[in-house]
């Protein structure tokens, strides 16, 4: 029988944006579906690499990837609309921690008049992995207290286990047996075992990769953006018009109208939404099908045809 462990792990997680291919020297591939999901255990310290691997194909797995991290890494090899989509990106989920490398092909003066005027222009500037791995080992976990908040990135059924789900805690603390509800559903469930890096744990706390087996829900009820929280959360559930701050990207060439479809980014979810009473500043954003957020979340407003940037907004939803 495994030893279930009884001290908390810590836990940090990065995404690779860019040229990845060195994610492999960094961790062992885990799981992999439009992401692939690298990590390693150093002591007491486990570390997980989320990459967008159908990306630049889809803008979807970059929004959702970014949002599985506290850290970001920027492997820089050619500037391009791609380069940019992921600038624009990092900016939109506001992130202000992490590193970026670039080949020698890439100007750094360039590639720093880029990041100036966005959020991640404090990133620190690499000449290597062994540097990175350096930095990586210096590293301390971003935990948030309050009710817990886990978004689901993945679940699945597991022959004589159940229901299994794969999340990054974004908030609180996890525990065996604990009743959480499942957002937007509102299904109950009840944690029946919990893993971190296939290791089994009695508690887990943000921001720990985890994966937990449940009992109350059956994994093709449960979809990726779904969240699992305890009643104390403040977490919203809404089809109803959200009122939230509008930021046009510099880069979207087009108009925000009324009877076009977009694809709101929340979180893990990606949703479709249409918009109304957009102003220079604030718009109403009216979600096709249920949404889970919270006040002051960040958003990002995708359109995944537009032949340019297809991140045509940020924001924050009230």
């Amino acid at each position: 029988m495994s030893c279930i462990r009884r001290t908390l792990v810590k836990s940090i997680n990065f995404v690779i944006l860019g040229d990845y291919q060195f994610a492999s020297d960094l961790g062992k591939k885990g799981t992999t579906t439009d992401l692939s999901i690298f990590d390693r255990k150093l002591e007491d310290v486990i570390y997980t690499w989320t990459v967008p691997i159908t990306f630049p194909d889809k803008i979807q797995p970059l929004m959702q990837a970014m949002n599985l991290a506290e850290y970001a890494i920027l492997n820089v090899t050619k500037i391009d609309k791609y380069l940019g989509e992921q600038i624009i990106g990092l900016d939109a989920v506001r992130f202000t921690s992490g590193f970026i490398l670039h080949s020698y092909e890439v100007d750094e003066a360039k590639l720093k008049t880029l990041i100036r005027s966005t959020t991640i222009s404090n990133f620190k500037f690499l000449d290597n992995i062994d540097k990175l791995k350096q930095e990586m080992s210096a590293l301390a976990p971003k935990s948030l207290e309050g009710p817990c908040i886990i978004p689901i990135d993945h679940a699945f059924n597991v022959k004589g286990i159940g229901t299994v789900i794969l999340g990054v805690i974004r908030q609180g603390t996890v525990k065996i047996y604990d009743q959480l509800n499942i957002l937007p559903s509102g299904k109950s469930i009840l944690v029946k075992s919990i893993q971190m890096h296939d290791d089994p744990v009695n508690e887990s706390k943000s921001p720990a990769r985890v994966g937990l087996a449940i009992k109350g829900v059956n994994a093709d009820e449960i979809s990726r953006g779904d969240v699992l929280c305890s009643s104390a959360s403040n977490l919203k559930v809404t089809t109803d018009g959200i009122h939230a701050e509008f930021i046009k990207s510099p880069y979207y060439k087009g108009d925000v109208t009324e009877n076009q479809t977009y694809l709101l980014s929340v979180g893990l979810q990606i949703k479709p939404v249409k918009i109304k009473n957009s102003n220079t500043y604030t718009i109403e954003i009216i979600p096709e099908k249920p949404l889970v957020f919270f006040s002051g979340q960040n958003y990002a407003l995708l359109r995944p045809d537009n032949l340019g940037t297809r991140i045509v907004a940020k924001g924050t939803v009230q």
